[in-house]
């Protein structure tokens, strides 16, 4: 990627909604590379913001007595209040009300009006009014509900304007496969890929006054305001002056990356490329979407009362290693799961017994054998080559990953050089050669692991400011050498001398397990498994009814490929998947969501009994049965051991 300029944008959150980890996990990240490529010099440019247009406003502003503005006045402080508890260094907060987004959005939809890009007709179709988004009817749920919320849905028929989409797909299709980098990961390029071979549809672009008046009003017809598509997307140009600043705007244009959850894929990678391509503006040069962030295995729900509180994590555990463990945990661009316990258990490992650990003994030990100070300083030797070679393998992996988007990756090689110190410090016993008198090989000890906890302590920065800047104060380092340059960072013997080391309170205080709650269900499931292995104990071996062969020729099993996999709304055990079956394509709903996520199952070719009657599994259809083992906990599916096409027969 050049290094002319690092522009990087979260989504635009929605005013309305209550910061959760999922909000707070987009904007860490990016707070995260912005903080990194701006060690490496680059200039950057980070933008966050709020989606504060639409039904959902309207209506709390009613309910609330207050005049839409108001309302979103009153919102949006809750998302200002958590960015600045996370430390986050973002440069520009839009918020799509205000004057500067509104005008140049205006602007937009008046030049493609004008271009004929957008026309008028008649629009029918279903109409969720909590989603704020209409359906075709072959795209409802069982029941005729919305497939997203599966609340009712309204039959409505008026007149609406619409963008030519459908007139980009097969450019759209073009770009994505000659820039592979456009969409990452991989996946999610191959997930819009397979939507674009379906007929792209021309987008419904607005909504008439009479149902909704709180939006940017269309310029060319006063009864209709702007739906989402043409407002919240087009922040990301109108932040950084597209149409009101050519200098500004051709400085940060096009973006870095756009980081996205994966939630909101096909608009950000089918909807904004082809709006940007009939405006005549180049694209982004990448849109990133990460995972979501599970309860264990379930995905979080106000439903289920599993939405981890970010503010509250912070306050219990502090900013510094709630971002950490964020940034650490999850695999870019996969699912992840957060439960207290993992929390505590990568706090306790990593920041506790490795990081704060090896900090606290050099500087107590600076301070009770050298007098606080180095005189100067010292050179490695022999003994310290395999400390120099791991530290100095930390920055370059750093580097690298920050490059790959593959950040845990790093972060993972730097404590692995936190680690090295301290079976360093294990091995040269600094507290043995002060009884000894060896006061030489001791200033080289104590140096070595300083210089180790200056570098490690640099390349975590970005991550943890407030912690690694106490750490780096507690070094002797001050002023602009508190925050590090990448550029200067790996070179060895870069601790000054001379200056008083801080013996500091503990970084990372270590978290007893006792203080920990037992989790939703944990008590009742191990009651039942108790309860289980009893019964199992006492009862003999289960004898099974015999059946004629006539009997198993009634079942039809085929194979199978898993075209897509998602979860269940509301169902923690539940995914849907969409299988081919050579002939068909059908729908199966299977409780192994405890087992596989969505991403581990597409692509894969299993077993199905294909002449099973469709049920209806809370309240979806199920077209079939795949076949898996189950034993104790592990459950695994019933795969081939060989390539066979979807549709073979077994038995």
């Amino acid at each position: 990627m050049p290094d002319s300029h690092f522009y990087i944008t979260t989504p635009i959150y929605y005013v309305n909604d209550q910061p959760h980890i999922g909000h707070a996990y987009t904007t860490i990240l990016a707070d995260v590379l912005a903080r990194y490529h701006r060690l490496l010099d680059v200039p950057t440019w980070f933008l966050t913001g709020t989606d504060e247009h639409g039904q959902k406003v309207q209506e709390a502003a009613v309910r609330n007595g207050l005049t839409p503005i108001e309302q979103c006045d009153r919102t949006v402080v809750r998302f200002q209040d958590l960015w600045k508890k996370l430390e986050i260094t973002h440069d520009d907060f839009i918020r799509t009300t205000e004057e500067r987004h509104k005008t140049m959005v205006r602007k937009a939809l008046q030049e493609l009006y004008d271009r004929g890009e957008i026309y008028g007709a008649d629009y029918e179709g279903w109409y969720c009014v909590p989603c704020e988004r209409f359906f075709m009817e072959k795209d409802l749920a069982a029941g005729g509900v919305c497939p997203d919320c599966k609340r009712a849905v309204q039959k409505l028929v008026e007149r609406n304007y619409f963008f030519k989409m459908s007139k980009y797909q097969a450019w759209l299709i073009e770009h994505i496969e000659q820039h592979p980098e456009f969409i990452q990961p991989a996946h999610r390029r191959q997930e819009t890929l397979g939507f674009l071979r379906q007929p792209l549809t021309d987008l419904c672009i607005s909504r008439p006054k009479s149902r909704l008046a709180w939006g940017i009003e269309l310029p060319f017809d006063a009864n209709y305001v702007t739906y989402v598509w043409f407002d919240a997307l087009m922040n990301y140009v109108t932040a950084v002056g597209y149409g009101a600043d050519p200098a500004t705007f051709a400085k940060w244009w096009p973006a870095s990356y756009h980081l996205i959850g994966k939630d909101i894929l096909t608009t950000h990678t089918v909807y904004w490329p082809t709006m940007l391509k009939a405006l005549g503006v180049a694209l982004p040069r990448s849109i990133f979407a990460h995972g979501w962030w599970l309860v264990g295995r379930d995905k979080m729900s106000k439903s289920l009362g599993n939405v981890v509180n970010p503010m509250a994590m912070c306050e219990q555990y502090g900013v510094d290693a709630f971002r950490y463990f964020l940034m650490a945990e999850m695999s870019l661009g996969n699912d992840a799961s957060f439960t207290e316990e993992s929390f505590i258990n990568r706090y306790n490992s990593d920041l506790a017994n490795d990081l704060g650990n090896l900090g606290s003994r050099v500087i107590k030990m600076v301070h009770r054998f050298l007098g606080g100070t180095f005189t100067a300083p010292v050179a490695p030797g022999t003994d310290e080559a395999e400390l120099v070679k791991v530290t100095a393998a930390a920055i370059e992996s750093m580097q690298r990953h920050l490059t790959s988007m593959q950040l845990e990756r790093g972060i993972a090689d730097v404590l692995a050089a936190v680690r090295e110190g301290n079976r360093y410090f294990d091995k040269m016993a600094p507290w043995t050669l002060a009884k000894q008198g060896k006061t030489a090989e001791l200033q080289r000890v104590l140096y070595s692991a300083a210089e180790c906890l200056r570098i490690v302590s640099g390349l975590l920065y970005p991550v943890m400011p407030g912690k690694m800047t106490e750490l780096r104060r507690a070094l002797g380092l001050a002023g602009d050498e508190i925050e590090p340059h990448m550029a200067t960072l790996g070179a060895w013997g870069g601790l000054p001398a001379g200056r008083t080391l801080s013996d500091v309170p503990p970084l990372f205080p270590r978290i007893e397990k006792t203080e920990l709650k037992a989790e939703p269900g944990t008590e009742r499931q191990t009651e039942t498994t108790a309860k289980t292995a009893k019964t199992t104990d006492k009862n003999p071996a289960v004898v099974h009814e015999l059946i004629e062969i006539a009997d198993f020729a009634k079942v039809s099993l085929k194979t199978a490929k898993i075209l897509t996999a998602e979860p269940v709304p509301d169902a923690n055990k539940l995914l849907k998947l969409l299988v081919d079956l050579g002939t068909e394509k059908r729908q199966i709903v299977a409780g192994i969501a405890t087992f596989y996520t969505p991403e581990q199952l597409v692509g894969k070719t299993i077993v199905v009994v294909a002449n099973l009657k469709p049920a209806q599994l809370r309240g979806v259809e199920s077209q079939g049965m795949l076949l898996a083992a189950k034993s104790g906990k592990e459950l695994r599916l019933l795969t081939l051991d060989g390539d066979l096409p979807p549709g073979a027969s077994i038995g």
